[in-house]
């Protein structure tokens, strides 16, 4: 599957999509309003999933009249491709760069200090 990013808005729907495997139009609707305490209207949230559909991130089954949708992309490929985006963008691919800033923006413990140390000793 070739590199997809996604937007704020369809990152926020393929996250409920992802914890929950399988949902309909109505299950994305509960959890944006359990998230947000505004229900979206249903015919955005619709035409968001039908996007996702052609840009073959999410794939569906007809259940009556209703669709069920499930992704097709996976939360880790995303993660990676996303990353991989992240770290060529804005660190010109270079992993001592990313991993210093990432040290220098957020201070280790030194219990993490030492898992990243055996981490990186088993690579």
């Amino acid at each position: 599957m070739k590199k997809k990013l996604l937007t704020k808005a369809e990152e926020e729907i393929m996250q409920i999509i992802w914890e929950m495997g399988e949902c309909s139009t109505g299950d994305v609707l509960q959890k944006l309003e359990e998230q947000s305490g505004k229900r979206p209207a249903h015919s955005t949230v619709s035409t968001m999933l039908g996007i996702l559909v052609r840009k073959q991130i999410l794939d569906f089954r007809k259940v009556g009249n209703s669709r069920l949708y499930t992704p097709k992309l996976k939360r880790d490929d995303y993660l990676r491709q996303t990353f991989q985006h992240l770290s060529d963008t804005y660190f010109g691919n270079s992993i001592n760069r990313l991993v210093s800033f990432l040290v220098k923006s957020k201070p280790l413990d030194e219990k993490t200090r030492q898992k990243l140390i055996r981490l990186l000793e088993e690579e």
